[in-house]
């Protein structure tokens, strides 16, 4: 089995990662977590190294674990969203994890939510974990 989790160093983010842990130990899945940074710039406006600092310290986290983790930091011009499901498609993957949290009507219209493109456009079922 194959796990992905969309990682943008968010507590949302980090509990989705939580949860894909548990759940890889469990069904002995490979993990590949990733993040999506678009023209330079991550999806919540952190740098490069920014991002790929968070996302090296949360595959650690895992591996510590016991977790076989692929870390990977995509630029490849498409948003977060489009990345992920593209990105599924490419490795197969079964199954996808990703943190949300509420945001106001305005957020979703300004920025549009890359949670609700991942949930309608994925190829395989996708596990979403709220912020606590």
């Amino acid at each position: 089995m194959k796990i992905l989790v969309g990682y943008d160093g968010s507590e949302a983010a980090d509990a989705a990662a939580d949860l894909a842990c548990i759940h890889a130990k469990d069904f002995s899945a490979d993990v590949i977590m990733i993040t999506s940074v678009e023209g330079g710039k991550a999806s919540y406006g952190i740098n490069m190294e920014e991002a790929e600092k968070k996302l090296a310290i949360a595959g650690k986290r895992l591996m510590e674990n016991g977790i076989s983790v692929d870390t990977q930091l995509l630029s490849r011009g498409f948003g977060p969203g489009e990345d992920i499901i593209k990105f599924s498609m490419e490795e197969n993957v079964d199954l996808i994890y990703i943190g949300v949290k509420k945001r106001s009507k305005m957020d979703k219209i300004l920025f549009g939510s890359n949670a609700q493109f991942i949930i309608l456009n994925a190829p395989c079922p996708v596990m979403t974990v709220k912020q606590k």
